[in-house]
């Protein structure tokens, strides 16, 4: 199978790429002319430069590779930078699917694409929130934030090109990941990130955090590009699916796992500038049918992926000092 990865020299990407080449496909990574990626992948697919925003461009490399599949990861994905870059997050998030959807019924051949949307669609289910709420993908969407807004409007666009042409288009609402390589805009790999600082004398004992009460569904990354490998081979086309974990944990637990696996005493402090303006409700991802049409599990333990994030972060800071 040849699978076309957008956005492959992000965080997922690069997974992705890891998954789909292990299970013997032929794999495209497309990303910025200004982008690279680590000399591990290079070895395992084609590397293509192009703008997700060039509508012409994309088109001409749909053309050349004439894929089979499209793995569309390219994003703004970061809900902080949406409320600081709206124009950009729409752009990316809207426009550029559009090209891409665009392109892909135009060949002769329809690649199946997984449009990876988000479980911040869901948004703000009930005006009280105090309990856990396992969401299905039938459940109607209420987002609350500009990120959240675009990836709902991608998912419509997809249903359109879906009905109107019988694009093969299939839709993920992914709940929070984490893991080795994720930028520290994330709350996981910002923690890790700080706490490896504190260990190597690089900051006062004290973490920066923002609402520590939030409740979010975590699952570590290798076990959702397992779920999007999955899903390009038996995903049904024109579905939408649920891709977490099935539960929620405090942003709390996480920094109290986190601090866990540090010997140095760290205390924390709210930071204003990590609140949102708007937190989306306490949801967990009910995924009962990507188990069914897939068979996918998590299987990698919450503990076990934190272990592996600040490994990364040590090394990572070790490196650094030593160039």
């Amino acid at each position: 199978m040849k699978i076309l990865i957008t956005g492959a020299a992000g965080f997922v990407g690069a997974y992705a790429i890891r998954q789909l080449a292990e299970s013997g496909s032929e794999i495209h990574a497309a990303i910025l002319p200004q982008e690279q990626l680590a000399a591990d992948l290079l070895p395992l697919c084609t590397v293509h430069h192009f703008d997700l925003l060039d509508a012409e461009g994309v088109r001409a490399l749909l053309s050349d590779i004439r894929p089979d599949g499209i793995l569309h990861l390219a994003a703004q994905s970061s809900v902080a930078l949406s409320w600081k870059q709206p124009q950009l997050t729409a752009d990316l998030n809207i426009k550029g699917t559009l090209n891409l959807l665009e392109a892909a019924r135009s060949l002769p051949a329809m690649p199946r694409i997984l449009l990876i949307g988000s479980a911040e669609e869901y948004g703000r289910i009930t005006a009280e929130q105090e309990t856990e709420i396992r969401v299905q993908e039938k459940t109607p969407l209420h987002p609350v934030n500009i990120y959240a807004a675009t990836k709902a409007a991608a998912e419509q666009l997809a249903a359109v090109y879906y009905n109107a042409y019988g694009l093969p288009v299939i839709c993920v609402r992914a709940f929070n990941h984490f893991g080795p390589g994720q930028r520290e805009m994330f709350v996981v790999s910002d923690f890790c990130r700080q706490t490896a600082e504190i260990e190597r004398g690089m900051r006062a004992p004290v973490i920066r955090t923002g609402n520590l009460d939030a409740r979010r569904d975590f699952t570590d990354v290798r076990d959702i590009v397992r779920a999007y490998a999955m899903l390009l081979e038996s995903g049904i086309a024109g579905e939408i699916y649920n891709v977490g974990s099935g539960r929620t944990a405090a942003i709390s637990e996480m920094l109290d796992l986190i601090l866990a696996e540090s010997a140095v005493q760290i205390r924390h402090e709210i930071d204003p500038e990590k609140l949102r303006p708007a937190e989306t409700a306490h949801i967990a991802a009910d995924t009962a049918k990507l188990r069914r049409d897939t068979g996918w599990e998590p299987q990698i333990p919450t503990a076990q992926s934190i272990a592996d994030t600040l490994a990364f972060w040590r090394k990572k800071l070790k490196e650094q000092s030593e160039a």
